[in-house]
């Protein structure tokens, strides 16, 4: 059985915008739901919010291959070697790495999914894991596998601003994150969400950020709650987005549509 395919990396080495969304549930019907719409390139499980156990991986992958979805999964910095591996080895193509703040930091994140091999300087071994079931582990694809893991980093605090540049130039670093509510909490000006991403001071430092990345040729992602927020990111060069989650999604439908019935039929 051969590997699958990493819709992740092919669009982005073939230069390609990409648009996922976030989920917090980690239901594979929710992944399904996505599939079925055939509008996303990948779906983001962002784990480091959610509750979940490694079987709920397992489901997450299998649903999103059925699709030819790409997957992308968010995790805590404590353990992140165990888990990115864990995720890898589960079926995701990518792992965003949370709460870098230095060089040190990046080379860890990309040496945690790269092939401990030869000229790869990765952390990873072979596993019997659900990737390897076909009779992979070990083998050139196997290799190339690993190697193919899309990296991503969130820049989100003080350090990681510093040193910006220095970051962007770690080799295997492909994608990153502005991160403004974290970012603005470890420079000391922590505010509601709906405040720090209307501080200019806030979206200059997201602007230096995209301006380094791209400089560098690595991706910036944006985060984005509605299409016409992608406007203004285009317009810095910025391709890849993920739009919305599935959690707020809800909340805000429930919010307005209970709002609305409830003026109709009375308090």
């Amino acid at each position: 059985m051969a590997m699958r395919n990493n819709t992740l990396r092919r669009l982005l080495d073939a230069g390609q915008p990409t648009i996922g969304t976030h989920v917090m549930t980690p239901s594979p019907n929710v992944v399904e739901m996505i599939g079925h719409t055939g509008l996303f390139d990948y779906v983001e499980f962002t784990a480091e919010y959610a509750s979940f156990d490694l079987h709920d991986l397992d489901n997450f992958c299998r649903a999103a291959e059925l699709y030819g979805l790409g997957t992308l999964i968010k995790i805590d910095q404590d353990g992140q070697r165990f888990m990115a591996q864990r995720a890898v080895g589960c079926g995701f193509q990518g792992v965003l790495f949370v709460d870098t703040r230095a060089v040190a930091d990046a080379q860890a994140c990309v040496r945690a999914v790269r092939p401990e091999t030869p000229g790869s300087d990765g952390l990873h071994g072979v596993g019997a894991r659900r990737i390897t079931y076909g009779g992979a582990a070990g083998s050139a694809e196997y290799i190339q596998a690993l190697k193919d893991v899309v990296v991503a980093l969130m820049i989100e605090k003080g350090p990681a601003v510093e040193h910006l540049d220095e970051i962007m130039a770690v080799p295997g670093v492909d994608m990153v994150n502005f991160g403004p509510s974290d970012y603005s909490m470890s420079i000391g000006r922590a505010a509601p969400y709906s405040q720090v991403r209307q501080d200019p001071r806030i979206l200059a430092v997201e602007r230096k950020m995209i301006e380094s990345a791209l400089q560098h040729g690595v991706a910036p992602r944006a985060e984005i709650e509605h299409p016409d927020e992608a406007r203004a990111y285009l317009d810095l060069g910025v391709r890849h987005f993920c739009l919305g989650t599935d959690l707020f999604i809800l909340k805000n439908w429930w919010q307005q549509s209970g709002e609305a019935l409830r003026k109709m039929v009375g308090a």
